[in-house]
């Protein structure tokens, strides 16, 4: 590879586009797939996405484009940033024009329903001779165009992946560490957004500091417990990918999944919520997926459980709560042994 790479960003979303735009401004051949052709011609001529990030100009070196086959031409990099339920259908889509041997990394967090799949590994399934990696973190993209100190983490099993993904996507202001548990990462990333939406219910109902570190470190215990049954090394959820989203995530105005919680606290049903956001909010999906799973493999995920009760089964948001809050006290840390 020469210092210059060609780099292809699918989806212009908000976190594609501030993405695609560190790559370009690192100096990069570096595009941006929208699937909306009238779009991607009013973002390349005004230089800005202003459904997704209003007021941000763009690197000039960044093209926008709805010619999926030209944007990855050649290219050495290719990153898919699209919504988990587009994820399987833009990659067969893109496979046959991907070259051989580029590096093709995941940004987006969820889970497929029915297989219980992670992004990478719908990679893995619809690509061939390409190395995969994962990159999440506590990354809001309106704060990374706006060059604020942001840490993401890059996983894969590829040390070459890891290396160039450090070097082509890091900023002096987002800074990139290196993982090799892209199962963790992945699932760290997909996970949170469940949480997000509870602490969102509980900032609603009025429930105060306390009750707030309470939930995030219950949901890590959570999260941690569902992740190591499946293979992930537990360490990872102490690190960006794992606390360092969860915190953000859940205690943030910007987290759409929060927003879909507070509104949801307030009294509003699900599908009110979800068409006043307009955008997005993985952690609906991902609720039902995972709650499936808990049951089918019998790992104890409480939060999980009273939130798929309040959002599917018409239960009184304030009964379940009251039972979350009170129900059975049992080991603090999962890692270090005792009950569950």
């Amino acid at each position: 590879m020469t210092n210059s790479l060609r780099v292809a960003v699918l989806g212009g979303g908000s976190f594609g586009t501030a993405i695609a735009n560190i790559i370009a401004a690192n100096g990069h051949h570096t595009y941006l797939w929208m699937r909306d052709e009238d779009r991607a011609e009013k973002c390349q001529f005004e230089r800005e996405n202003p459904e997704y990030l209003p007021g941000y100009k763009l690197n000039d070196n960044l093209e926008i484009t709805s010619d999926l086959e030209a944007s990855v031409a050649d290219a050495d990099v290719v990153t898919l940033s699209v919504p988990s339920q587009s994820f399987r259908e833009v990659a067969r889509r893109v496979a046959p024009h991907i070259p051989e041997n580029a590096i093709v990394l995941s940004t987006t967090k969820g889970i497929e329903g029915e297989s219980f799949l992670l992004m990478s590994q719908i990679l893995e399934q619809e690509l061939k001779k390409v190395r995969i990696g994962v990159l999440s973190g506590p990354n809001f993209a309106k704060e990374i165009i706006q060059n604020q100190f942001t840490g993401s983490v890059i996983a894969s099993e590829h040390n070459s992946v890891i290396q160039c993904i450090q070097k082509v996507f890091a900023s002096k202001t987002f800074r990139i560490y290196a993982n090799t548990d892209r199962y963790g990462v992945e699932l760290g990333g997909a996970l949170k957004n469940i949480y997000a939406i509870v602490t969102g219910m509980a900032a609603a109902l009025g429930c105060g500091s306390n009750t707030q570190a309470m939930l995030l470190t219950r949901s890590l215990a959570e999260m941690t417990r569902l992740a190591t049954a499946l293979g992930a090394n537990g360490m990872t959820f102490l690190g960006l990918a794992g606390v360092g989203d969860l915190i953000l995530t859940c205690t943030s105005n910007l987290s759409r999944n929060y927003r879909v919680g507070y509104a949801i606290g307030k009294g509003e049903s699900l599908a009110q919520v979800l068409d006043n956001i307009g955008q997005v909010a993985e952690g609906v999906n991902t609720v039902k997926i995972v709650k499936d799973k808990a049951d089918e493999m019998g790992i104890y995920m409480p939060l999980v459980t009273g939130l798929h009760e309040v959002l599917f089964e018409s239960k009184d948001i304030l009964e379940v709560v009251t039972g979350l809050m009170t129900g059975a006290m049992a080991s603090d840390v999962d890692m270090q042994g005792g009950v569950q």
